[in-house]
């Protein structure tokens, strides 16, 4: 292979900050994961600017991450992250390779992949994991997870890539969009008669930004909880343990992202404590989409339409504080029938679709 098409795989230097002589390339690699994310998608709703997505490799006390790119004649082409569970018992590493669609086929992704799965062989995390965004056509055989819920197209250019390596689908996740604004009556009844049926034992309690002092422990086990409730297959997901610390650097990483987050509680008013919570993350450019985050109801207090209350206690704050936003989008698993259904009755609809795949040695 000559050297002008020869595929060179490195490590991407974290730079202190957007000011640094080193932060061009990292400028550039998010340059590429928004034009294949949107190719993807056949839209710029997953787009992130370099300074927000900084910080997620910045601060990496809780959620170990590293960054590789691979270059063609000195160009960014792909990139591919490598992360894990800062759990003791993790056994499992999450790879994610993409590439450019006119350089696919070019052996870029093989490279990238090699590399992180050599990585995380070595690492003794010997179950390798993946996420990766497929389009879906609506013809064609259709590949479905043990779940029995979404499917994918077994055409599809990502799907065949995992499993040449043996990789086995595990969940499919939608991706929901709700254009906005959202009919203020709509949202109106929707609230009364979720906070009805919730009854005088539970009332919505909400914040923007960092979490108030009052509802750091409340908030540190609905994260953690957040790490097992959730539906997760048959991946390997660790309970992810939270403290006021892990609550503090997480705060300290928006605060450094240049984003907003809002934050609706369902407090239980009997024992004072925090029964579920939903989170909405906001780019500083208000004209980009806003992110809709963890939602969780624990498991102790379903079946009382908190996951509504919460959803649309949100979207009416979301109005108030940032009118012009122009979407919310959020990833469900497709077996999370429940919380889609709440999705639905709002306004969201599918804009895409996610696999989740793992390799067991």
């Amino acid at each position: 292979m000559s050297t002008d098409t020869a595929v060179v795989v490195e490590e991407l230097a974290i730079p202190a900050s957007m000011d640094a002589p080193d932060a061009a390339a990292f400028a550039e690699m998010v340059d590429v994961r928004n034009a294949i994310e949107s190719h993807l998608m056949g839209t710029d709703v997953l787009n992130y600017s370099a300074r927000e997505l900084l910080p997620v490799y910045q601060r990496q006390q809780h959620e170990p991450i590293r960054l590789f790119v691979a270059r063609v004649a000195g160009r960014i082409v792909g990139r591919g992250i490598l992360s894990w569970s800062s759990a003791e018992d993790a056994t499992a590493s999450w790879l994610e390779v993409e590439v450019l669609p006119e350089f696919r086929r070019r052996g870029v992704g093989t490279a990238l992949y090699d590399h992180l799965a050599a990585i995380a062989l070595d690492s003794g995390r010997p179950v390798l994991q993946a996420d990766a965004i497929h389009t879906r056509p609506s013809t064609g055989e259709r590949l479905e997870p043990p779940t029995g819920f979404g499917w994918l197209s077994a055409d599809d250019p990502g799907v065949r890539f995992l499993q040449r390596r043996g990789y086995r689908l595990e969940q499919v996740a939608r991706i929901s969009g709700l254009p906005l604004p959202v009919d203020p009556a709509l949202l109106d009844a929707k609230r009364a008669e979720a906070q009805a049926a919730a009854g005088d034992d539970y009332r919505v309690v909400s914040w923007v930004g960092t979490t108030p002092p009052e509802w750091v422990g409340d908030v540190a086990t609905l994260k953690t909880r957040m790490s097992t409730d959730a539906p997760s297959a048959g991946l390997d997901f660790p309970e992810e343990k939270w403290d006021a610390a892990r609550v503090a650097d997480w705060d300290g990483q928006l605060g450094d992202s240049g984003r907003e987050r809002l934050t609706v509680a369902a407090l239980h008013v009997p024992s004072g404590r925090l029964a579920g919570f939903n989170e909405l993350y906001l780019a500083a450019d208000r004209t980009r989409p806003v992110t809709q985050e963890d939602t969780l109801v624990l498991a102790e207090h379903r079946g009382r339409r908190l996951g509504m209350l919460l959803k649309v206690a949100n979207l009416q704050q979301l109005a108030e504080v940032s009118p012009s936003s122009p979407m919310v989008y959020t990833f469900n698993a497709e077996e999370n029938r429940h919380m889609l259904d709440v999705n639905e009755a709002v306004g969201f609809t599918a804009i895409g679709y996610e696999g989740a795949w793992k390799l067991t040695p």
